[in-house]
């Protein structure tokens, strides 16, 4: 019962939290609500209901055999989406089309502002280069030469931070952390060269050999700047040359009358199920009643928290987790009434119905999982949206019919 009690306390606070607004103000008084570690508790809506941007790519496959050329244009795409989920855009939706002999990527972007950051992050691959002096002294980039040692040798790149300055740690393969002590060892006390797309970054002095496979880059960066290069060398090159063709905003295709619609439906949907809940089973149903309405508020706060970008499809998805949420409670109250009718006493009826009802909830709940996961392997774009609503809503209702709807009638019933 203790753990039941912490259980439910916490999912009613983790609620409160995620779904108040940011900032509350009451005259002279403002209240603040406590921010989560990198994660922004607004609600994501997708392309269909806020707009974003299309981009067209143009491929060049003129340098891969035929045979070949719709991997690399694929490879390409999954590149470009590793890039794109990198930069924090929720639900991309990326596809390839063949005109002819002209393959194009096109790309659809929600919610983004700045246009030319996406492009840019998109389209350019950091090229990352150690170069040693071929001088005693070197004082230009041409008196530095090739090591060998690139960003095909790198394993990973992170944003580091140290004297109030941004860095990029890198870290390298296994080979590539054997080259780089080679090289340290033979360039002690003289320049190493880290180039950046044909720009020298830094060129410090090597002290001694570094043999973690480890290595930080000190330039002047600002964060984002910081962040971008990361981006950059952890997504690697793209396999193809790509060109932009095409760039525009694109509105919402449905916007918010078709929300407010939703959301209209949703409660409406809501309030009939509430009623028939009361009308069937009186006092049990007005506590499934809480239990729903607490079901609603916690899937917002983990669809928010995960973060999940809301298409009108994940919006249905949410409202027909709804009829699952129900359709466990009235399994229970149903089997409370067989053992009430047998004669058991009222607090071993409901241990009795919550244990005989579960093996029906849990076979239908984990189909429908099953269900929603091949959704959300197989498909993309909107059917993903809705697969991934729809997992979450079943898990929160398994939570909110098993642990809530049980902890409400042995509070009330216990008295």
């Amino acid at each position: 019962m203790k753990t039941r009690i912490i259980l439910v306390l916490t999912a009613i606070l983790f609620s409160l939290w995620a779904n108040l607004p940011g900032q509350i103000k009451i005259k002279n008084w403002t209240w603040n609500r406590p921010t989560f570690p990198k994660r922004d508790l607004s609600l994501k809506l997708g392309l269909d209901l806020q707009g974003g941007v299309h981009l067209a790519y143009s491929a060049d496959v003129s340098k891969i055999p035929v045979s070949d050329q719709s991997a690399a244009v694929d490879s390409t795409r999954a590149n470009i989406e590793r890039r794109i989920n990198l930069l924090g855009v929720s639900e991309p939706i990326i596809q390839t089309s063949k005109i002819g002999n002209d393959y194009r990527i096109l790309i659809e972007l929600a919610g983004v502002t700045d246009i030319d950051n996406a492009l840019k992050l998109i389209g350019q691959t950091a090229q990352l280069e150690f170069r040693e002096s071929k001088v005693a002294t070197p004082s230009a980039a041409t008196d530095f030469v090739s090591t060998g040692l690139t960003g095909a040798d790198l394993q990973r790149a992170q944003v580091q931070f140290g004297n109030g300055k941004s860095s990029v740690g890198l870290e390298f393969t296994p080979e590539g952390g054997k080259k780089f002590a080679e090289i340290t060892k033979r360039n002690i006390d003289k320049p190493l060269a880290v180039f950046l797309d044909e720009k020298v970054v830094t060129a410090p002095n090597v002290s001694n050999a570094i043999a973690d496979g480890k290595a930080v880059i000190t330039g002047n960066f600002t964060v984002d700047e910081a962040k971008q290069l990361v981006i950059q060398l952890n997504a690697g090159a793209l396999p193809l040359p790509i060109k932009i063709v095409e760039q525009r905003n694109v509105g919402a295709t449905l916007g918010a009358d078709s929300i407010t619609r939703s959301l209209y439906a949703g409660a409406m949907g809501l309030l009939i199920v509430c009623i028939f809940m009361i009308a069937n089973y009186g006092v049990k149903g007005v506590l499934a009643n809480i239990a729903l309405v607490l079901y609603v508020f916690l899937s917002l706060a983990v669809i928010k928290l995960v973060p999940v970008t809301l298409t009108l499809a994940g919006i249905a998805g949410l409202i027909l987790s709804i009829g699952m949420a129900v359709d466990a409670n009235i399994l229970i109250f149903e089997r409370i009434k067989e053992e009430l009718v047998w004669g058991r006493p009222r607090l071993a009826a409901i241990e009795l119905g919550f244990h005989r009802a579960w093996n029906s909830i849990r076979d239908s709940n984990i189909s429908s999982l099953m269900t929603a996961g091949i959704l959300f392997w197989f498909g993309s774009g909107s059917v993903r949206g809705f697969a991934l609503t729809l997992i979450i809503g079943v898990l929160v209702s398994l939570f909110s019919a098993i642990t809530v709807t049980k902890f409400l009638l042995n509070l009330v019933y216990r008295k």
